[in-house]
């Protein structure tokens, strides 16, 4: 089994409402990537400092199924967007 988990910073101009949309966006991918097992996204509470936005923790078969996730054109039209709302998104990959 592999876990995929991605945290989020929003830039500054990102809007509670956008990343609301993005958060959806990324809710909607299991309907249309049947490489994904479990996908769970959440928008951070925390007013800690060291607080990211948003975090995002899903589990595939094998790493070729992560790869095809990566790759699915409905994956990639949601990365846009991340690439304009996010500062940046640090992830971490492993094999459970």
């Amino acid at each position: 089994m592999i876990v995929h988990i991605v945290f989020f910073k929003a830039k500054e101009t990102t809007t509670k409402k956008e990343l609301q949309s993005l958060k959806e966006e990324l809710e909607s991918l299991p309907k249309e990537i049947k490489e994904i097992t479990f996908y769970e996204v959440g928008l951070n509470f925390s007013s800690s400092p060291r607080a990211l936005d948003m975090a995002l923790y899903s589990k595939f078969h094998t790493k070729e199924d992560l790869k095809a996730y990566a790759n699915h054109p409905a994956h990639l039209q949601v990365k846009e967007k991340i690439e304009k709302l996010c500062e940046f998104t640090q992830v971490v990959d492993y094999e459970i």
